[in-house]
């Protein structure tokens, strides 16, 4: 496969074929297919101004590309000669000016990704410097819009606008038999494992879906001999990554391959020479040939927590890929003793010199970054350090007697319908965008380096938020373990639109990845850790966020920053 092309991405294997200069783009079997989808897109949508010239000749998907490369060597007036469709095409150079433009614009909407194969021995670039390659590839598209947009216009620009045309993505890629021949694993061999991603900002990508629905349920049959038999392993490409504590490979089909690149602002990223022959400790199969709805095994001979989510639109949103990973590690966690949290943790130095480490527990949309994001930057001048040890979920783990909170994402996956306005363009540089155009419009950023969400901080407060009740106070203190539990056990909120959940809705302890599907040991666990809390006199209070009441999304998680900010500096 020199490329892969669909309605949404192009997938060019530079290993294979490199265009090196703008003849060889336009002649480049990619282009001419990429050509074609864009003329049927404009009869699918009936743009009159340019069909007019289009319909000229008699094989637009053919002649327009002879016409290109003409233009590149010719003068108008000597392609004038050479046909009299070209003549009438070239007395309208404003609206063929306007076409070229309509393309380019076409090309870069598409998700466009490069590939190198590491270990190649074809004709391609395998010893070319990676980055080196991605950007002569920009500069060569650049180069043939340009030349031909100056030939059509007489002139050239007066500004150029270096706009990303070239790929969104350079991935080098190879292949990593972590698994035996006779495991049963083995059908994930032929699959790439990337080595190293490059991603050019800004980074947008558009998913069929815009919120995740439901959980992922527990089954006790493997899976395993069902998917093994119709996988086309070289249509898929391998994630390795650090959540928390443990190894996890994620294999996804190249249809999701702008979820499987975001992971990269999310999770740690482990290179090939750190796991080589590793086994992991989660396996995320994404996008699999089969009928059900996605689920998680644990195989227990090789101590393999296993998640599996069928090859349709009904899992195209990046939430889908991140809370069935969350939910293998926080199953893992609790197999292994320790209390996985929904929610978020900060580790905040005041200018006084004392450090506060801060978790803020509570389900999807109920102000837990909100209310740290305006913690931020309402009392800023007065934090000498703020840093997020997770923003989504995080794991308590007991350590000689006291309760030590750890990170499971290096990254935050946050809603920007709930953010102060301009945040997204803070963050336009690093940030990965998903549907910025819809409701619920999220964006993933790297907020912490893996070495400090995995550190291990001793917590000083534990909160959970509430965002639906509108009290005069912002923070209320439990006297008891039984009052807090209570509250923390029913995960009350009002549900924000971030799933398929409206109005007010519970779920156990606000965590619906973990806990939910090993109840009955999470609420020995929160017995455990909930009176060693009240033990070790560690706060745990209620903070109201009102992030679920009209007219309080931003006063909301301001008053309740601003409060929290007051008890801390007591």
């Amino acid at each position: 496969m020199d490329y892969f092309t669909n309605q949404r991405q192009v997938i060019l294997n530079f290993s294979e074929k490199y265009c090196k200069n703008e003849i060889e783009v336009l002649n480049s079997a990619c282009f001419k297919e990429v050509w074609g989808r864009f003329l049927e897109h404009i009869y699918k949508v009936e743009k009159q101004d340019v069909l007019k010239i289009i319909d000229i000749l008699p094989n637009p998907k053919k002649d327009y590309i002879i016409l290109f490369k003409l233009l590149l060597e010719f003068e108008l007036n000597e392609i004038k000669k050479l046909s009299p469709h070209f003549k009438l095409i070239l007395e309208h150079t404003d609206v063929l000016y306007e076409l070229i433009e309509n393309f380019y614009d076409y090309w870069r909407r598409l998700e466009r990704y490069g590939l190198i194969y590491s270990k190649s021995r074809m004709s391609g670039v395998e010893t070319a410097s990676f980055t080196s390659i991605m950007n002569q590839f920009t500069n060569v598209i650049l180069n043939t819009y340009r030349s031909i947009c100056h030939k059509v216009l007489g002139e050239a620009f007066s500004i150029y606008r270096s706009l990303p045309s070239g790929v969104n993505a350079g991935l080098m890629i190879s292949r990593h038999n972590w698994m035996g021949k006779e495991s049963k694993y083995s059908f994930l061999a032929k699959a790439s494992v990337l080595e190293q991603v490059l991603i050019r900002p800004p980074f947008i990508t558009y998913s069929a879906k815009n919120k995740r629905t439901g959980t992922y349920p527990e089954v006790f049959e493997d899976p395993i001999p069902n998917i093994s038999i119709n996988f086309k392993a070289d249509e898929y490409y391998c994630y390795a990554a650090r959540v928390g504590s443990a190894l996890a490979y994620v294999y996804f089909h190249r249809d999701f391959l702008a979820l499987g690149i975001t992971l990269c602002n999310l999770f740690e990223f482990v290179p090939l020479y750190k796991c080589l022959n590793q086994k992991p400790d989660l396996l995320y199969i994404f996008g699999v040939n089969y009928d059900g709805e996605s689920h998680f095994y644990h195989d227990k001979e090789d101590d393999i927590y296993l998640g599996v989510a069928p090859r349709n639109v009904s899992v195209d949103y990046f939430g889908y890929m991140k809370k069935m990973l969350l939910t293998l590690y926080n199953v893992k966690m609790i197999d292994n003793g320790n209390l996985p949290l929904h929610g978020a943790c900060v580790s905040l130095t005041l200018k006084t010199g004392i450090t506060k480490n801060i978790v803020i527990i509570g389900d999807s949309g109920a102000g837990k970054s909100e209310s740290l994001e305006a913690l931020n930057e309402y009392a800023g001048e007065q934090i000498s350090s703020q840093l997020t040890v997770f923003d989504d979920m995080g794991t308590l783990k007991l350590v000689d007697g006291e309760i030590y909170a750890y990170g499971t994402e290096i990254g935050a996956f946050v809603r920007l319908d709930d953010m102060a306005s301009g945040y997204a363009y803070r963050e336009m540089d690093r940030a990965i965008f998903m549907n910025p155009d819809k409701v619920n419009s999220r964006l993933v950023i790297p907020v912490a380096t893996y070495n400090q969400i995995m550190k291990g901080y001793k917590i000083d407060m534990v909160l959970y938020a509430n965002n639906y009740e509108d009290e005069d106070i912002q923070l209320k203190e439990f006297t008891s373990k039984d009052a807090a539990l209570a509250t923390f056990v029913r995960g009350a909120r009002f549900a924000k639109g971030t799933t398929q959940e409206v109005g007010l809705v519970e779920s156990f302890f606000a965590n619906p990845f973990g806990p939910v599907q090993r109840e009955e040991q999470t609420r020995k666990l929160l017995d455990v850790y909930f009176s060693r809390l009240f033990e070790n006199k560690i706060p745990v209070g209620e903070l109201y966020t009102k992030l679920g009441l009209m007219g309080h999304q931003q006063d909301g998680p301001k008053g309740a920053a601003l409060e929290l900010f007051k008890i801390l500096e007591n």
